[in-house]
């Protein structure tokens, strides 16, 4: 929600307290999981990403712009996270039968059995790191809260890239 007035609306102390936690807690998980996949199967945060929506998709493949919406990134990040891993045999580009300028992400038979290895390992850091710490109800609110945010971004800014 945009402000169209020129007077700042302040945290309150407990705005504060709660946003310090927020950005605390991203920074801090987004860290420890992407330095464990690194570490173990040697992906990062963002590839693993770009792997997982890929293994989810029909056929294991998506358009480019299809792939950066559905991961809230700008197209140019796509591509180079895409070019990083095609080099390493994860990934291939599919030409689009209906569309001649288009082509599909897709990925490989090394791709998903990367993704397979690496999967439990994600699982198991977002439980330890996150999911252990919260009683169900405090993840249900949690839950409710981040999807209203995105769904409000999404409203106002529906194509970022």
């Amino acid at each position: 929600m945009s402000n169209t007035t020129t007077e700042t609306r302040w945290l309150t102390a407990e705005e504060q307290a709660s946003w310090r936690a927020f950005v605390t807690a991203i920074t801090m998980l987004s860290r420890q999981l992407n330095a464990e996949m690194l570490s173990a199967h040697d992906l990062s945060m963002d590839d693993y990403a770009i792997l997982a929506m890929l293994s989810e998709a029909p056929e294991g493949r998506l358009r480019f712009g299809e792939l950066a919406d559905v991961l809230r990134v700008a197209k140019a990040h796509i591509t180079y996270r895409f070019r990083r891993l095609e080099e390493r045999g994860l990934v291939e580009r599919q030409a689009c039968a209906t569309d001649a300028r288009g082509a599909y992400a897709a990925l490989t038979a090394d791709g998903r059995a990367r993704i397979e290895v690496a999967a439990p390992t994600h699982v198991e850091s977002v439980r330890r790191h996150l999911l252990d710490h919260l009683t169900p109800e405090q993840l249900h609110v949690v839950g409710e809260a981040m999807t209203a945010v995105v769904e409000a971004e999404c409203a106002e800014t529906p194509h970022r890239h």
